[in-house]
Parts: structure tokens; C-alpha cells; sequence
């Protein structure tokens, strides 16, 4: 069989430590900064998440490509990582709703990935030793060739990426007879967002990731929404201006993950590249102004700085990540604004975190009576 017959691989990181593999579909060389989730299920939403744009996923699950995939389980219209590293790779699927394998779907996608590379020794080095860059390749026998070449990728820390998956143009999502009407930055935006607001009876526009509050409020929105999306926040100078616009003007705002961080850098707390990040489906959250525990989906590589969200006289810290007490949830005190550093519409609790959406709707319903 095909499977049986693949190609040498390599995993190499950018410190020149090497894991190996077998290549699964295509040959060649794809490169990234090397990053891993816990997820045990959601490859397929993973793989097509914006915000994983231009990197290297590592799964930790075992097994990949068990239940196959459905052309219905996608956040974007192509896969967004840069590359895949599994322990064992399933080319067979017994999922009656699948549609395609996961090997036809990476084909499909031109994507590269590697099996049998020891995962569970990787993932312990990157926590130790943090994220950075890395190539996966079939060019196994030019080692010092792909050095060379990775030494050139630029560092994380500092890349504008929302530009990459961003919209180039702005398009309606729903119903446009819907109550609300809803302006959305995409730097990087889900479908299941859109799907989440829309079940809420809102009409969205949504706008490239450099759109300006003018262009953004033209037709007159209820609300605004800054999306989730890749790389730094800080370059996004756009964004923050905008944000800084809504926020002058005290128009509801709600901002999932990059847009929870580029609410907070228009307020001037300042964002910091994590040690390796968060990303999985059971991350536990726990919501300061209720004090209940919520079990969250999270990916993201930078965070806000706590001492400076603490520090603000009108922001309130009002969700903190259990395992390390990073900021995972903020509140303006005297704007109709808020945010969070994970994704209420995975629902990976599965319901813990819907209210947030429902939070926002409440917030324009408010603006609407009282205009």
C-alpha cells in the first residue's frame, strides 16, 4: 500500500536539534514556527484556523486522521498551518459523516505532514525549551542545506501575519432583515464566529484587517467585533487605531483572542510573546466576576501583560487562565467593551463560555434603547 512505502523525513528545529519521521503525501520542504495542541479531537477546524497561519502544528493525540474529514468542519476556506507533525497517522477513517480522508483533504490542500515522529519527546522539549522556528522535509540527506534555509525565516516576534488571511475586500454574512448590525474587523476571523453572531439574529459586514473606523461605521452597526487571528498584535497599527476610535466613542465592542489583544494595546497595556503558548480544548478558565470555572478552547502565542492590565484604572481583569494566571478576560470600566484570550464559539465545554456572545448582544440591545 501506499502508506507503506513513504519516504524519509526530518523535523528540524531552528536550535538544530532533529526528529524523525515518514513523510505522508507530498515531498518537500515547509517551514514555520513549530507549535503543539492537546486537542483529542477538531484536526480539521485546527488545520483551517487563520490564527494557526504559518505554523508548524504538532498534534499530540495519538492518532490523527481516525474519523476522516467533513467539508462542513472548516473555520476558512483552505488549511492555514504550515505544516503537520503526528505520532501515527490514519489514512483510514469509520466516520459516517466524513466526506474524504484526512490524506485526501491534505492533498487537496497541497499540505505537508510527517508521522512517527515521537511527539510526546517533542512536545517536552518545547515546553522546556520554548516555541521557535523549524522545517519538516523529505530532503533528509541536505541537513546543513536546511539550515541555512531556516536560519532566513523571520522570527515570530514581531510579524504581521493578520494581512495573510485577512479579506482583501468586505462582505455581508446573514440576514440582512436581522435586528442587529454588526461591523467585524477580520484579522483572522472563524466561520463559526460569524455563525455564533448570526444565530443571534445580527447582520455582519465584515471588513479587511487595515479597514478604518469610518469605512467600519459607514453603514451605521449596532456593535463592532475585532476577530482572532496569527502573529503579533503590535504591528497591527490599524487595528489599534480603529479600536481606539470605538472605544472614544463608547460603541459596544466584544474582541475574541488578536482582538482581545489589540483592545487592550489601545488602552496602552502592552502584549508579550509567550513561552509556548496556549493551545487545546481543555483549558481551564475560571470567570472572576461570576467565579465559575469554564473548560476553554485557547491558541494563541501572545498574551497581555497582567501587572499592567492590574495597574489601568479603567480595565478589570475579569477572567484569569488557571494553569498560569495569565489575563484571559477583560472589561472596560467606563466603555461598553470587553474581551477574552480564548474561543467561546469551540464550545469545547461545551456550553461554559456561549453566554459571551449573548453578553455582547445585551450590550448593543442597551446602546439601542438608550440612542
Amino acid at each position: 500500500m501506499k502508506y507503506q512505502s513513504r519516504k524519509k523525513a526530518v523535523l528540524l528545529l531552528a536550535d538544530g536539534t532533529i526528529f524523525h519521521g515518514k513523510a505522508v503525501g507530498r515531498e518537500g520542504s515547509a517551514f514555520g514556527e513549530v507549535c503543539f495542541n492537546t486537542g483529542m479531537t477538531g484536526y480539521q477546524e485546527i488545520f483551517t484556523d487563520p490564527s494557526y497561519y504559518g505554523q508548524l502544528m504538532v498534534a499530540t493525540n495519538a492518532h490523527i486522521g481516525n474519523y476522516g474529514t467533513n467539508e462542513n468542519e472548516i473555520e476558512s476556506d483552505s488549511i492555514k498551518i504550515a505544516g503537520l507533525i503526528v505520532k501515527n497517522f490514519s489514512y483510514e477513517y469509520s466516520r459516517d459523516l466524513a466526506d474524504s480522508s484526512l490524506q485526501e483533504f491534505l492533498e487537496k490542500h497541497n499540505l505537508l505532514a510527517i508521522s512517527d515522529v515521537d511527539t510526546r519527546a517533542l512536545v517536552s522539549y518545547i515546553r522546556d525549551n520554548g516555541a521557535m522556528n523549524a522545517v519538516i522535509s523529505t530532503e533528509v540527506d541536505d541537513i546543513d542545506k536546511l539550515k541555512k534555509e531556516l536560519a532566513a525565516v523571520p522570527d515570530m516576534n514581531g510579524l504581521e501575519l493578520a494581512s495573510k488571511v485577512s479579506t482583501t475586500t468586505p462582505y455581508f454574512v446573514g440576514d440582512p432583515n436581522a435586528t442587529y448590525k454588526i461591523s467585524a474587523l477580520d484579522i483572522g476571523i472563524k466561520k463559526n464566529i460569524l455563525r455564533n453572531l448570526t444565530n443571534r439574529d445580527a447582520y455582519i459586514k465584515v471588513f479587511p484587517y487595515n479597514a478604518t473606523f469610518e469605512e467600519m461605521s459607514g453603514w451605521e452597526p449596532d456593535g463592532y467585533f475585532l476577530s482572532n487571528g496569527p502573529g503579533d498584535p503590535e504591528p497591527l497599527t490599524q487595528a489599534i487605531a480603529t479600536a481606539k476610535e470605538i472605544l472614544e466613542k463608547d460603541l459596544p465592542l466584544f474582541g475574541i483572542c488578536l482582538g482581545h489583544q489589540v483592545i487592550a494595546l489601545a488602552n496602552g497595556i502592552s502584549t508579550y510573546k509567550m513561552h509556548n503558548g496556549h493551545r487545546g480544548i481543555n483549558h481551564p478558565v475560571k470567570n472572576l466576576i461570576t467565579g465559575k470555572g469554564e473548560i476553554t478552547s485557547q491558541n494563541h502565542g501572545f498574551a497581555i501583560h497582567r501587572e499592567e492590565t492590574e495597574k489601568h484604572p479603567d480595565v478589570e481583569i475579569t477572567h484569569v487562565h488557571l494553569n498560569d494566571d495569565t489575563v484571559a478576560g477583560i472589561k472596560m470600566k467606563n466603555k461598553n467593551c470587553f474581551s477574552v484570550q480564548y474561543h467561546p464559539e469551540a464550545s469545547p465545554g461545551p456550553n461554559d463560555s456561549i453566554y459571551l456572545f449573548d453578553q455582547f448582544i445585551e450590550n448593543i440591545k442597551k446602546t439601542k434603547v438608550t440612542a
